[in-house]
């Protein structure tokens, strides 16, 4: 079936003939088909748009399901076609993102209709707040669009953590919107002061939407938590990232009964214990391959909140396949280890290379980093095993790390 783990006969067959149905028609796009259909044949239809829910103070309706662009382009336009096929219209993209905003491009010139009909983000990473209003218009004119639905200031890091409630960021915003160009302004955070950025984001104010890497498992008096709550009530929208690289990729059906009878495949299991938070409006997906698109697809028609006995039970069946990232760290296992090193972020990069197949990607980032926050000799991965939320194998994952990415 799909690259992500092993289903059923049952499940495989029905996968398969959804999408051997969809090659054989033609991919969908826009209010058309995406290739003109042969002889008298006719194009496939869309299907419905998926499940929404409110984005928070946006009051805008997205879909559940976000499709992520990472890739390449020869592949990429017929996966974004094929996911609006399957009823998504939320699609999230990135500066760094090239081969998304060529394809976007095109098919609005293409398809105009369909941009009215989507919901798009994009990010940047910029060095201090005023200065994303030098972006907006380079983001306009790769993406081929004269206005942004969301705006994220891209990878907010421990240093820029008081952004969220500082006059100079609140400033940049409303200087943002008053061009007329963008709606909505949020940011992106992989970092381990995600909790204190969440918290000064509910106290600013100013903030629309967070994007950040979540999993369904925090303990109720976290910061992490906490500070979820508090965005929630200043009504923030909140989507959720990285919650299936490294994570579902390895659980077994065997593991997860429950999801089993429900005929549900582990990362339909983990997309529906995502959308069972209420506070989450959307999880951002890399949907990769046709399959991976229809699955993702099925899991938000057929979504039904998990009791907390399928939530503990696909959240033991996880920890037990060996994850390879930690969607909720907080720097913990860093801490515990005694090192300088950010070990979330070089089990991260590492997953992106393995998981997510974006190895020059992969690479960048680990480049970007500080000598001395690559560099994890020294330090105790038995006790940041220990201390890490999904227990990650630190002494198994960081060698390759090295050896992959260095």
């Amino acid at each position: 079936m799909s690259e992500w783990c092993t289903s059923s006969m049952d499940r495989r067959g029905f996968l398969q003939a959804g999408v051997a149905a969809a090659t054989a028609a033609g991919l969908a796009s826009g209010v058309a088909s995406a290739e003109e259909p042969e002889g008298n044949a006719k194009p496939r239809q869309n299907k419905p748009v998926l499940p929404r829910r409110v984005l928070g103070k946006t009051g805008v309706e997205v879909t559940m399901l976000n499709q992520g662009t990472v890739g390449e382009p020869a592949s990429l336009e017929r996966l974004l076609r094929y996911a609006y096929r399957e009823g998504v219209r939320y699609f999230d993209t990135a500066e760094g993102y090239k081969n998304a905003e060529s394809v976007f491009k095109g098919w609005f010139t293409a398809q105009p209709e369909v941009r009215k009909t989507i919901f798009l983000a994009t990010k940047s990473g910029v060095g201090k707040p005023e200065d994303m209003l030098k972006k907006v218009n380079q983001r306009l004119e790769r993406l081929g669009t004269d206005y942004i639905d969301l705006l994220f200031y891209h990878g907010l890091d421990t240093r820029k953590k008081d952004w969220p409630k500082s006059k100079e960021m609140k400033d940049a915003i409303e200087a943002i919107k008053k061009t007329g160009k963008v709606k909505f302004v949020g940011f992106s955070t992989h970092d381990a002061s995600i909790a204190e950025q969440l918290e000064n984001a509910a106290a600013g104010g100013f903030i629309d939407v967070i994007m950040l890497k979540f999993s369904p498992w925090l303990e109720k008096d976290s910061a992490l938590n906490k500070a979820l709550d508090a965005c929630h009530k200043a009504n923030i929208g909140l989507v959720s990232m990285k919650q299936i690289a490294g994570q579902a990729l390895r659980i077994t059906e065997q593991r997860v009964p429950s999801l089993k009878a429900k005929n549900l495949t582990p990362p339909q299991g983990l997309l529906h214990a995502i959308w069972s938070d209420e506070r989450f409006s959307a999880a951002c997906v890399t949907m990769r391959n046709q399959d991976q698109t229809l699955e993702n697809a099925d899991a938000a028609r057929r979504f039904e909140p998990l009791k907390q006995a399928e939530l503990d039970e696909l959240r033991d069946a996880l920890l037990a396949a060996g994850p390879t990232m930690c969607p909720n760290c907080d720097g913990r296992c860093a801490l515990a280890a005694g090192t300088k090193a950010k070990l979330g972020d070089l089990a991260r990069f590492y997953t992106y290379h393995e998981d997510h197949g974006i190895r020059g990607h992969a690479r960048e980032c680990y480049s970007e980093l500080a000598a001395d926050e690559r560099d994890w000799s020294g330090a105790d991965l038995v006790a940041a095993r220990e201390a890490c939320h999904n227990q990650l194998d630190f002494a198994k994952i960081l060698p390759e790390v090295d050896r992959l990415l260095a």
